[in-house]
């Protein structure tokens, strides 16, 4: 007869002793929770986070009051709002941003040309570590006076096509809009 073993202690020893198996890319994709400051909008943000990215346009600088902006891009389809409704309005003749109209988080953004991604705020994540930006966009922008020291690349303007392409065969991130 076959002992049974406890859940939480053969997990420890099985990945101590090698016996563990690669998560599946669904059991890789957390959901991501998020919202305002203040608390009054909340949403969830499911399927695998692309171009994030440091925003250096003086749109995200003005809209914000931040000398640049982390974003994070997920397909639409895997943004849900849970709680509250954000104020939006349009900050370019093809963007949509939302924000908070109580406490003022910016929250995501939106452009007419990528209707099947959104990006999101990566500061108003409950857990913003878990997405790092992976590189600098729109640098001819950036202020004289930040010094970018991180290592990470840097693009005067979007991506180019090569390096979108590497991150996922679509348009999109601020750092992506033409």
């Amino acid at each position: 007869m076959r002992k049974q073993r406890c859940g939480a202690w053969w997990a420890r020893y099985a990945y101590a002793a090698g016996h563990h198996r690669a998560a599946t890319p669904k059991e890789n994709a957390e959901m991501l929770n998020g919202g305002c400051f203040c608390g009054a909008i909340r949403y969830e943000a499911g399927g695998t986070p692309f171009h994030q990215t440091n925003c250096h346009c003086s749109i995200c600088r003005r809209t914000t009051g931040a000398p640049f902006v982390a974003w994070f891009s997920v397909p639409r389809s895997e943004f849900r709002l849970v709680r509250g409704a954000p104020t939006r309005f349009r900050s370019s003749p093809k963007g949509m941003r939302t924000f908070c109209a109580h406490c003022g988080t910016q929250l995501t953004f939106e452009h007419d040309d990528a209707s099947n991604e959104i990006d999101v705020t990566t500061c108003s994540l409950d857990a913003p570590e878990r997405l790092p930006p992976k590189d600098h966009t729109r640098t001819s922008s950036k202020l004289a006076w930040v010094k970018l020291a991180d290592g990470l690349p840097r693009h005067k303007e979007a991506r180019s096509k090569s390096t979108k392409r590497s991150q996922r065969t679509r348009s999109g991130g601020p750092g992506s809009r033409p």
